[in-house]
């Protein structure tokens, strides 16, 4: 196996041993706010003029599973190796910083998408679920894991310990999640609030995942995907420089 090969089996790997914990979860957490919901609200609300308010749920939960799992993936394995010191163990290994970058990433998606798979499997035996246009739904999904999975790394390596990145997560990646729309439709919100809530990149992902199951969301997919693809080319670009230098990762 060549040296990205192996690093990456190894991150897939190091979460599927676990899956119980990694996978299993976040269905049920999922799962658990679909019931909630579904008893407040239930059929008593519409959305995108005759969607069912839980099955409009359904996309927006299996998106946000995605995000918050690839973004733990790459953070959490990153962070562990800098601080039981294994890390130095892949550093020494004939692979270049684009294949570490590489790895990381696609396993972080790989654990997004399962979960995100997961959700939907769970969830769909819920509500009469359509897919009116796989292919968006399949696009923002992948490019989605892959922009939370770049979050994860560009944290992990500013990390220098467990706190802190508990801290990025509660205060960055949890509130963009819960405020891209995954319970609510943007319209319902005050003018200012909907301005805030196109800054988030998180909207964007989670607003055309809806899309590609109902064809109707708050903008257009193809602005999403082009907001989408530009900040996960940003972010990428940061890390591959961040990891070429080394940055808080050699010393």
């Amino acid at each position: 196996m060549t040296g990205f090969a192996t690093l990456l089996y190894k991150e897939v790997l190091r979460f599927w041993k676990v899956a119980f914990q990694t996978v299993g979860g976040p269905v049920l957490s999922a799962l658990l706010y679909l019931v909630v919901f579904a008893q407040v609200l239930g059929e008593r609300v519409r959305m995108f003029g005759d969607v069912p308010y839980t099955a409009f749920l359904v996309p927006g939960l299996v998106m946000m599973s995605v995000l918050q799992n690839a973004f733990a993936n790459s953070s959490s394995s990153l962070i562990q190796s800098k601080v039981t010191g294994n890390l130095v163990f892949v550093l020494l290994a004939p692979i270049s910083h684009v294949e570490f970058f590489a790895a990381y990433v696609l396993a972080a998606v790989v654990r997004g998408l399962a979960v995100g798979a997961g959700v939907l499997a769970v969830t769909a035996g819920f509500v009469d679920l359509r897919v009116e246009a796989p292919l968006w739904a399949i696009a923002f999904a992948f490019l989605g894991a892959a922009l939370a999975g770049v979050l994860g790394l560009l944290a992990g390596l500013w990390a220098e310990k467990f706190d802190q990145i508990a801290a990025f997560q509660s205060f960055l990646v949890v509130p963009l999640t819960m405020l891209s729309g995954v319970f609510y439709s943007i319209h319902s919100l005050p003018p200012a609030w909907q301005t805030v809530s196109h800054l988030n990149p998180f909207f964007y992902m989670i607003d055309g995942f809806r899309h590609g199951f109902f064809g109707a969301g708050d903008v257009a997919p193809a602005a999403s995907l082009a907001f989408v693809a530009v900040s996960l080319a940003v972010l990428s670009a940061l890390a591959i420089r961040l990891l070429g230098r080394g940055y808080k990762i050699r010393t």
